[in-house]
């Protein structure tokens, strides 16, 4: 009897396993990723997965990265699925501000056009992941809304994934009927202040907060903003892979 994908999780979030890195034959891409954490996630469970980006990447395997043009990549081999983060820059509303410059300049469009170049690639198994953004209603509303705390991590930050011919992640907020494991991290930590014009406390995400304050360089900042953190990257691995392996029966 194959487990379920939320049996499979609460297994490998509760059990230490070494998983030999032999290949099972299913070709995963991680677009627009230089920080490799999806694609080590995969590499652990034996799947041939390669992170692209334009940058050299940052995770330490320079051997699973084509440091190159993604639609080039997606050219090279019949990948069963993509996992993709393309540039929020000019679609994320935390940049809103900006917008009626790049919408008259044209890179909010360019922004546009290659997101949708990612959803309609020709790969059966998609994943798409941005912030929340024009996307939402430019595209579609996302299949689902993830934050880090959902899996174990520390943070919050509003993570949209629109997804085709994959199920949305597992992740459990509290004991249950049906469920005894808690997957949901309720110390979020959080960068707070008082606001000078209203007098109100508010609150930020503190990884975005300090990214900002020890950081002066927009490449160092933007960078730091958009790594994928460790208990999505495995989510992502664990669950989807073993959907991947049912579906293509390897």
């Amino acid at each position: 009897m194959i487990p379920s994908i939320s049996g499979v999780w609460k297994l490998l979030r509760n059990v230490k396993i070494i998983i030999p890195m032999e290949s099972n034959g299913i070709k995963v891409l991680i677009g627009c990723e230089e920080s490799q954490a999806v694609c080590i996630e995969f590499r652990k469970l034996g799947f041939d997965a390669y992170s692209c980006d334009i940058q050299e990447c940052s995770g330490g395997h320079p051997e699973w990265h084509f440091n190159q043009d993604i639609f080039e990549v997606i050219k090279m081999k019949d990948w069963d699925c993509m996992i993709a983060f393309p540039p929020c820059t000019h679609l994320a509303v935390a940049g809103a501000r900006h917008f009626k410059t790049k919408i008259l300049d044209g890179r909010q469009q360019e922004g546009i056009d290659f997101f949708m170049s990612m959803v309609n690639a020709p790969i059966k198994h998609i994943a798409i992941e941005n912030p929340i953004g024009i996307m939402n209603t430019k595209y579609k509303k996302p299949t689902q809304v993830i934050h880090p705390y959902y899996f174990g991590d520390d943070q919050s930050k509003a993570t949209c994934l629109w997804l085709k011919n994959l199920p949305s992640l597992y992740h459990n907020e509290s004991v249950n009927l049906f469920d005894d494991i808690v997957t949901h991290n309720k110390e979020v930590q959080w960068h707070e202040w008082v606001d000078k014009k209203t007098g109100k406390k508010r609150r930020y995400s503190k990884f975005l907060a300090d990214a900002w304050l020890k950081n002066t360089d927009k490449k160092t900042v933007s960078l730091l903003r958009s790594k994928t953190f460790p208990g999505i990257a495995k989510a992502m691995a664990t669950q989807w892979g073993e959907y991947l392996i049912q579906k293509l029966n390897k």
